[in-house]
């Protein structure tokens, strides 16, 4: 059996330690820009942004309509449907419960804990902020406000969270590429989505995109410190 020198070891350590740090920073990055993007959003600075936007998404004939045949308006709902609450609700329960079975009970306390925590945080938000809806007759009927995006920020924190979670379980570069890849495509897709829809301001679906990726990379820097600690395994528990 090959020792760890102590070279290796304080590799590792200062490895482990430089990642922390970057997420860190990450994360108050993202933090900070939601924090401009709310402060522009108060001060009324993004309305000629926002509707500059968000009119390019609309038929000049009728603001009413969004551009495009009546296929892509169908696809387009179909699409924001994952970013539902019901929809992540079926998801989150699935991948916790498929967790739990396999003994991956940290894993799945994990996986719901933080997005319970995201889904709580957006909440909070829109009932803080309370900014009203664009003023267009939207594709679907709304029940909440509109800052920061719900859809955006909730698929962000669960997708990137599963994404993640996915990459560290994963046993290749490739894998773990595609897992981030694919979480990051998804999140984009949605929030794309609802400007499309006219449901949301542009500056609705950044600041939702901001504050979900912080709460994921938040979440998954705590998962790495556990996973070095051994409270989070790397692979099922063995029956």
């Amino acid at each position: 059996m090959v020792r760890s020198t102590p070279y290796r070891r304080l590799r590792g350590f200062v490895s482990g330690e430089a990642q922390l740090l970057a997420s860190i920073a990450a994360v108050s990055g993202l933090i900070l820009i939601f924090l401009f993007i709310a402060d522009l959003m108060i001060e009324g600075e993004l309305e000629a942004f926002d509707q500059t936007i968000l009119m390019l998404f609309r038929d000049p004939a009728n603001l009413a309509v969004p551009i495009g045949p009546a296929w892509l308006r169908e696809m387009v709902r179909d699409i924001t449907s994952l970013g539902s609450f019901a929809l992540l609700g079926l998801i989150v329960a699935s991948v916790c419960t498929y967790l739990w079975l396999v003994r991956m009970r940290a894993e799945a306390w994990f996986v719901l804990i933080s997005v319970l925590g995201g889904t709580i945080l957006s909440t909070v938000l829109k009932m803080g902020y309370n900014r009203p809806r664009p003023d267009l007759t939207a594709m679907s009927q709304q029940f909440t406000a509109s800052f920061p995006s719900g859809h955006a920020m909730l698929s962000a924190v669960t997708f990137l969270t599963l994404g993640a979670l996915l990459a560290r379980l994963a046993p290749t570069r490739a894998l773990r590429i595609f897992s981030i890849g694919m979480a990051v495509f998804l999140t984009l897709l949605i929030g794309l989505s609802r400007l499309y829809m006219g449901v949301h301001y542009p500056s609705d679906i950044l600041a939702g995109w901001c504050l979900g990726a912080a709460w994921a990379l938040f979440c998954t820097a705590i998962a790495t410190a556990l996973q070095r600690r051994g409270t989070l395994t790397h692979g099922a528990e063995p029956t």
